[in-house]
């Protein structure tokens, strides 16, 4: 491979070949820059992280209290994870990743990131889909106690509300099945999302049939490709008492 570019992995999944890639920009500095394709499509890049970020950091800081149990839906290259470890009062982090392989990635240290999770005891990697475990009553985010509920869940799976990773993750995006999600929160417990898009005044309507308070926050960043800035949006919702 070229010191400017090397597949680390490639594997089928159930939703096609997914392959992670290293490479360096010279343009953009003496660093690695991660990604990760589904097929032809790219759906990940450590260049842009601000937004994965934030998305822990927003969500976090419209929880009261301590100690705080969190779940992260979606491990993507871990910057969500990490950024919400950074948070003292989280006593347990559950990350909830559909693709082995990705899991596989950040266990073997594949990516950087790793490391850190791997190396964090409050940190649990739960192999399933966060879709079936949030709306079904009998299913919980912790394997091994199907029944508790949480202080916050951070969200980061489809590109927006009305874009999908899997066309079959539309069905979630409704006031039953969001509502099911809710139920699996502590009173004022947290929903935060990210979405690739500006917010879109549809879904915050959609959520103000479940939750009490809805904020919307835009996150931009500088995009070198573009020469200029880019956004991306993040929700933070609140569950009433």
């Amino acid at each position: 491979m070229s010191a400017l570019f090397e597949e680390i992995d490639s594997q089928n999944s159930p939703l096609g070949e997914i392959s992670l890639r290293r490479r360096r920009m010279p343009a953009f500095g003496d660093r690695d820059i991660y990604e990760v394709k589904l097929g032809d499509e790219f759906l990940m890049s450590s260049m842009f992280v601000e937004a994965e970020e934030a998305l822990s950091t927003l969500g976090l800081a419209a929880v009261e209290g301590a100690p705080l149990s969190v779940v992260v839906g979606g491990l993507g290259l871990g910057y969500t994870a990490v950024a919400a470890l950074k948070d003292e009062r989280i006593s347990e982090l559950f990350v909830v990743e559909a693709l082995d392989t990705v899991i596989g990635w950040h266990r073997d240290e594949k990516v950087p990131l790793g490391k850190i999770l791997n190396a964090d005891a409050r940190n649990h990697y739960v192999l399933d889909s966060f879709f079936d475990l949030a709306t079904d009553p009998k299913a919980g985010f912790d394997p091994d106690d199907p029944n508790k509920r949480f202080d916050a869940i951070l969200l980061d799976i489809d590109h927006s509300p009305t874009e999908y990773l899997n066309a079959g993750n539309a069905g979630f995006y409704t006031s039953e099945n969001l509502g099911l999600m809710a139920a699996k929160l502590k009173s004022k417990g947290v929903f935060a999302m990210w979405s690739q898009n500006l917010p879109e005044a549809r879904f915050e309507a959609l959520l103000k049939t479940v939750f009490a308070r809805v904020e919307s926050h835009v996150v931009s960043f500088y995009n070198p490709f573009q020469s200029g800035e880019s956004t991306n949006s993040v929700y933070v919702c609140m569950k009433g008492s």
